[in-house]
């Protein structure tokens, strides 16, 4: 299990797959409260032909440090693990607070990004005024109460009750500083004027039934890329644990297609 030091923190990743496979390295950022185990089904399959890495967020799963404040402190994390292993043009894929981690990367440093890939992600989080009172308010209840509401929200109905249990708990594993200082760095997210300027081919999948972000405010933000195809799964927010062959057959015919 390696580990690399940056910033105060101790960032847990896997690096795997052969290092002259095909194309350039995929690299794989999860989302707020999860760990890099959300790839397990993508890393299973690509890593048998590329180079593949991913790693917990800092405060997240296996890593330690604190909650960053924005989500470009984040990115440098990122691109600090992937200067570490001397890979310097990759295929970013980020889940919801991952993918804008990504974009936040492909903005920066666009000759690095060969390609992009958002799982139910978007620009900028935005709420209508009853929402924005309901989230608001969501933060003033005890803490396992606030993360219990927000996992058990992001999976489609129907989904398995007591698989969802097992992601609140390991949701509500992550510190309380970590958790809500993201929250709030999530909440400040906004590139929704600067992605137009983004002009790497850009593939979105979002889960239909995705109410954490919805699907119109995707599609809307899509709007802005020069450069994007879009896949809509029957789904929820958690699209990488709720249909995870589905998503690892749409990147695959991204990556393949796009080559």
């Amino acid at each position: 299990m390696p580990q690399l030091e940056v910033d105060g923190a101790t960032l847990t990743y896997d690096d795997e797959g052969p290092r002259d496979g095909e194309g350039v390295p995929l690299v794989f950022v999860h989302g707020w409260t999860a760990n890099r185990h959300r790839w397990d089904h993508q890393m299973t399959h690509f890593a048998e032909k590329r180079r593949v890495v991913r790693l917990d967020l800092r405060g997240h799963g296996e890593s330690t440090g604190a909650g960053a404040r924005r989500v470009d402190d984040l990115a440098q994390d990122v691109l600090a693990l992937l200067d570490h292993l001397k890979i310097e043009r990759f295929a970013i894929v980020g889940h919801s607070m991952g993918g804008m981690i990504a974009q936040t990367i492909a903005l920066a440093h666009p000759e690095r990004v060969e390609r992009m890939v958002l799982v139910n992600s978007i620009g900028k989080m935005a709420y209508n005024r009853g929402r924005a009172l309901l989230m608001a308010a969501s933060t003033l209840v005890p803490f396992k109460l606030f993360v219990a509401t927000n996992i058990q929200r992001a999976f489609a109905p129907g989904y398995p009750r007591e698989e969802i249990r097992e992601y609140v708990r390991a949701s509500a594993d992550t510190p309380r500083e970590v958790v809500m200082t993201l929250y709030g760095a999530m909440r400040a997210f906004d590139v929704l004027d600067k992605v137009g300027g983004i002009q790497v081919p850009t593939l979105m999948v979002h889960g239909y039934h995705d109410i954490q972000l919805p699907l119109a405010q995707m599609l809307r933000m899509a709007k802005a890329y020069p450069d994007a195809v879009i896949r809509v799964l029957d789904a929820g927010h958690e699209l990488p644990v709720e249909k995870p062959a589905e998503l690892t057959t749409a990147l695959d015919r991204f990556f393949t297609e796009r080559a």
